[in-house]
C-alpha cells in the first residue's frame, strides 16, 4: 500500500479567492496542517495579493499587505511548509478582466473569464503579476501558473482568424501561451520551476505536446476530485505524460470545496475515497516521478459564485486525508490520530453531519455551522410541511389575517422557539466568524446562509402576532 514515501511534498491548498483568512488564523492552523503531515502549501492569492502600480485596481478589498504577506511566508517556514504561490495566467482570470482597465483583453468580449492570447498586452499584464508576486516570494522552488479551464479559447475574433489556417489549432493557441509565460518564469527566475493544471493538456495528442516543448517548460498537475476516481484511466494519463518527455508530475485531490457550489459541510468520507483511489495511482508509478500532491480546498467554484465549505469547517476532512496519506489507509488508527489532534470525541465520515465539540481552531465555526443547518432543516419543515402551518396560516391566510384561535396554540410555540434558537446561532456565529475572516466574508455567509431563514421565520411570527393582536382586541 503507498504512503506518504509516495510523495515528497502534501501542499495543502488555500483558496483566497474567498473567505480569505485572516493572517491571525493563519498563525494558529499551520501548526495543525504539520502536525498532520503536510509539509507545504499552495496559496492562490487572487485579488488578495497587494498588487501595486497599474495592478491596483486588482486588490480585494481586504487585501492582505506586504507585511501580510511576509508574516504567512514566515509563519509557513516556522512550521516547515513550504510556500509554492499560484497565479492564474489565462482562465479563471475574471478577477482581473472583470475591471474596465483590463477588459479589453478578453478572449470573448462578454465574458471576463478567459484572457486573448494574441494581444501584446495580455503578456505584459501576465509578467506584471508574476513579477509582483516572485517579489514577495524569494526563494521559491516552483510557481503555478494555473491555465485550467480556458472556455471559449478559440471564440474570440483573433483567434478565429488564427484558426483559418491549416497548422493551428485551439491546442497549439492554449500550448503557445501556456510556454510564453512559463518561459518568462524560467527567465526571470531560473531556480523557478513553473507548475500548471493538467485538463487542458489532457486530450493533445503526444506529437503535439512533444513538439510544443512544454515538457522542457512545466511540470503538470494532474487533477481530479471525484469519488470514484477511474485509476486505471489515470495511469494510462501519467503514462502519456511521461511518454511525452515530462519528468516531473504533481497530483491534486481535494479536501473540501468540490461536492457543490453552494456547499457549507463537508462530506469527510467522498473526499476519503478520492485520496484512497489517489494512494493507489501514486503507487503505480516510478520512484521519484511524483513531486508531490495538492489537496485542493476550493472556497469558490470561480471568482462570481457563492461560498461553499468555509476552511474550519474543512479541517476535519483535511486531517482525515493527510492522515490517510501518511498511513496509505483510513483505518481507526487514522481515526484516532484525527481525533487526538482536533480533540473531538466524534468523527463522522459518511454523513455531512457530526455534532460534538473540538478543541483545533475554528472548531467553533464547525459547530455553529452544524447548528445552523439543522435549524435550516427544521425551519422548512415547519414553515413548509407543519400541517397546522400549511392548513391554517398558509399565505392566503397570512395575507387575510385569518386564523383559528385554536390552531395558534399549535404554531406560535415552535416559531418563537425556532426564532429564538435562531437568532441565538445568527448572534454566536457572526462573534466566532468575525475572529477568523474579514466583514466582508461575514456579510457574505451571513447574507447566503443564515438571514433568510430567520427572516421567513421572523416574517411568520409578526403576521401570527398580528392576528393575534387583532382578535384580542375584537375580543375586548
Amino acid at each position: 500500500m503507498a504512503s506518504s514515501s509516495s510523495f515528497g511534498l502534501k501542499l495543502v491548498h488555500l483558496d483566497l479567492k474567498g473567505a480569505p483568512p485572516k493572517v491571525s488564523y493563519l498563525a494558529e492552523v499551520f501548526p495543525l496542517f504539520h502536525s498532520l503531515g503536510a509539509n507545504g502549501l499552495l496559496i492562490e492569492y487572487e485579488d488578495m495579493f497587494p498588487y501595486e502600480g497599474k495592478l491596483k485596481e486588482l486588490r480585494a478589498q481586504y487585501a492582505y499587505s506586504p507585511s501580510d504577506i511576509e508574516e504567512i511566508l514566515n509563519l509557513a517556514k516556522l512550521h516547515n511548509l513550504e510556500v509554492i504561490p499560484l497565479v492564474q495566467t489565462f482562465g479563471h482570470l475574471e478577477f482581473v478582466l472583470k475591471h474596465e482597465t483590463f477588459s479589453h483583453l478578453r478572449e470573448v468580449k462578454m465574458f471576463p473569464n478567459g484572457l486573448n492570447p494574441h494581444k501584446k498586452d495580455s503578456l505584459k499584464l501576465i509578467q506584471a503579476m508574476i513579477d509582483q508576486v516572485l517579489a514577495l516570494h524569494p526563494g521559491v522552488r516552483w510557481f503555478h501558473i494555473g491555465a485550467d479551464e480556458v472556455y471559449y479559447l478559440g471564440e474570440g475574433e483573433e483567434s478565429k482568424q488564427q484558426l483559418q489556417q491549416e497548422t493551428v489549432t485551439v491546442e497549439k493557441l492554449f500550448l503557445s501561451h501556456l510556454c510564453a509565460v512559463a518561459s518568462y518564469v524560467i527567465s526571470s527566475c531560473p531556480a523557478v520551476t513553473p507548475v500548471a493544471w493538467d485538463d487542458m493538456l489532457r486530450s493533445i495528442d503526444a506529437e503535439t505536446l512533444i513538439e510544443s516543448g512544454v515538457a522542457q517548460l512545466v511540470e503538470p498537475m494532474v487533477w481530479d476530485y471525484v469519488l470514484d476516481l477511474d485509476v486505471g484511466n489515470k495511469r494510462l494519463l501519467l503514462e502519456k505524460y511521461r511518454n511525452c518527455g515530462f519528468s516531473k508530475l504533481w497530483l491534486a485531490s481535494a479536501f473540501k470545496g468540490a461536492t457543490g457550489v453552494n456547499q457549507s459541510l463537508t462530506h469527510i468520507g467522498h473526499h476519503v475515497e478520492n485520496h484512497l483511489g489517489w494512494l493507489k495511482v501514486a503507487n503505480s508509478q516510478p520512484a521519484d516521478y511524483l513531486r508531490g500532491i495538492a489537496l485542493t480546498g476550493w472556497q469558490r467554484y470561480d471568482h462570481f459564485s457563492v461560498l461553499c465549505e468555509l476552511l474550519p469547517v474543512g479541517i476535519p476532512s483535511l486531517a482525515v486525508c493527510l492522515q490517510t496519506l501518511e498511513n496509505g489507509c483510513c483505518s481507526e488508527k487514522v481515526k484516532d490520530t484525527v481525533k487526538k489532534y482536533l480533540g473531538i470525541s466524534n468523527l463522522e465520515i459518511d454523513t455531512f453531519m457530526s455534532e460534538g465539540s473540538g478543541t483545533f481552531p475554528g472548531s467553533d465555526v464547525l459547530i455553529l455551522v452544524t447548528q445552523v443547518t439543522f435549524l435550516k432543516m427544521a425551519v422548512d419543515e415547519f414553515l413548509e410541511r407543519n400541517r397546522y402551518v400549511t392548513g391554517w396560516f398558509s399565505p392566503y391566510h397570512r395575507k387575510q389575517k385569518i386564523l383559528h384561535p385554536i390552531m395558534s396554540h399549535h404554531i406560535q410555540p415552535t416559531a418563537v422557539s425556532l426564532l429564538s434558537k435562531s437568532n441565538t446561532v445568527l448572534q454566536e456565529l457572526q462573534v466566532a466568524l468575525e475572529r477568523i475572516y474579514y466583514p466582508d466574508t461575514v456579510e457574505e455567509w451571513m447574507e447566503e446562509n443564515v438571514f433568510p431563514t430567520v427572516h421567513k421565520l421572523q416574517l411568520l411570527v409578526n403576521d401570527l402576532d398580528e392576528v393575534l393582536s387583532t382578535q384580542s382586541n375584537d375580543a375586548i
